[in-house]
């Protein structure tokens, strides 16, 4: 069967794909020539699953794809950093087959509990997927099980580019589509539909800085390992791309963009407040290239694009430190310091100041020890509440008149990535073949109870 038949058989899987055309993009945020449509994939499945993850609209579009009757009974197996592992512990659950699941320790506790709660056999391993994925491979416990992967089974990005169907289907002028790219597996199956049917429409894949696999294996020609360290995308965080995927992906693909954590963080906090979604860093990582800074920002004013939510499971408490990164980014936080009199109704005269001026103080902490120019003054290290870069600019002006201060001081590691860099050397590069050469047959599934159990291997 060829690539674009694959596509168009696993329509009978599918559930649909819902746009979202946003207004609120249209006018603001300094796009006012833009309309933005934002896929949300999962509309209509269960809510526990969060709004808009591309990896579970694969398995919606296709069955699990196992290989024979007995292999359901002995059940499935995958690494994953969430995303993944949560479709396939869902549908595992709905069809009765076992799942069990390799995640690396930097998982999100929510995607971690939410697998358990599905039932799959939740196993913690390695820096990454990389590490995972070699465990799930090579380990001799997990001997019978059968190996899916989330992002270069050849049905996985199948069932990725009926996504891409839909979105024409819906918008067939559409310009751009804005693809997050961990793996490759939505980028390649999307790219393909979307450029089969219009080839007009350019398909841009955004992956985050801090693991460019797509970009890596560009320069080499094949899947290569990628350097990865910590980011807010860790759904992305895929040091190798497929094989599959990345063929696919180079042949139809228009180009790959990277983002940063600051563009990140700024786009998820504009989803909560402007579209009210609450988006994962990886989901949000397409949106994240089209704001003002960002790489495609530019290039997209005045056109119709596309931007797929490509996941919606984020820890409470990672979305309480990106909220605080992205007002920040946003300068609705500041930070400076003032050097204010060390008497009293010295530091009442600054918060005066403030106040008058509408900023709202979140933190302030004063120090004698450090300042050697006068005895008879301390320094004001302050963290204020803005409600942005206008706002910001005018109370900086007004202390500027009365204080000696340093706005929004920086230091040399406010930018400095990690010194432990994960490993990465572990997981293989995957063999080159074209999605169309896959023509094993999907088959039925049967009902049956899968266990949940968590383990932490060394």
């Amino acid at each position: 069967m060829s690539s674009a038949s694959s596509l168009v058989a696993s329509r009978s899987a599918a559930l649909a794909t819902h746009l979202s055309a946003s207004g609120w993009w249209y006018w603001s945020h300094g796009m006012p020539a833009l309309r933005m449509f934002f896929v949300l994939p999962l509309s209509g499945c269960s809510s526990s699953l969060q709004p808009a993850q591309a990896h579970l609209h694969s398995f919606l579009k296709l069955p699990i794809p196992i290989s024979s009757e007995e292999q359901r009974k002995i059940g499935v197996i995958a690494a994953s950093a969430g995303n993944h592992a949560l479709a396939l512990a869902w549908h595992g659950k709905q069809m009765g087959i076992p799942v069990t699941v390799l995640m690396p320790t930097l998982a999100p506790l929510a995607k971690v509990s939410r697998c358990r709660a599905f039932g799959a056999n939740v196993v913690i391993h390695g820096a990454n997927i990389g590490e995972a994925k070699l465990l799930a491979e090579t380990d001799p416990e997990f001997a019978g099980l059968q190996y899916i992967n989330g992002y270069d089974d050849p049905e996985i990005v199948a069932g990725a580019g009926t996504m891409g169907l839909e979105i024409l289907e819906q918008l067939p002028e559409a310009d751009f589509v804005v693809i997050p790219c961990g793996g490759a597996g939505l980028l390649a199956g999307s790219a393909l539909a979307i450029k089969t049917l219009k080839p007009t429409c350019r398909v841009i894949g955004v992956e985050p800085k801090r693991c460019a696999s797509f970009l890596a294996a560009l320069e080499a020609g094949e899947p290569v390992a990628a350097p990865t360290t910590p980011t807010l995308a860790d759904g992305l965080a895929v040091p190798t791309v497929g094989g599959n995927a990345f063929l696919v992906a180079r042949e139809y693909a228009d180009d790959i963009e990277q983002v940063g954590e600051h563009e990140i963080a700024l786009a998820m906090l504009r989803l909560i407040e402007s579209e009210k979604l609450v988006v994962e860093g990886g989901g949000a990582a397409g949106l994240a290239a089209i704001l003002p800074g960002g790489p495609l920002h530019q290039e997209v004013q005045g056109k119709r694009v596309v931007v797929p939510l490509c996941g919606g499971n984020i820890d409470t408490t990672t979305l309480g430190r990106v909220i605080d990164r992205g007002l920040a980014a946003d300068e609705r936080l500041v930070r400076f310091v003032a050097q204010v009199s060390d008497q009293p109704g010295g530091i009442a005269g600054l918060t005066k100041l403030l106040a008058d001026e509408g900023g709202s103080i979140k933190d302030i902490y004063h120090e004698r020890a450090w300042l050697q120019t006068s005895i008879s003054n301390v320094q004001a290290k302050v963290i204020l509440e803005t409600t942005g870069k206008e706002h910001a600019e005018r109370i900086k002006a007004k202390l500027e008149e009365k204080y000696a201060i340093c706005w929004q001081p920086t230091t040399a590691l406010d930018n400095e990535d990690p010194i432990d860099v994960y490993s990465h050397e572990s997981e293989p590069a995957q063999p080159k073949a074209a999605v169309g050469d896959n023509n094993a047959p999907l088959g039925p599934v049967s009902e049956s109870d899968g266990g949940s159990d968590t383990r932490i291997v060394p």
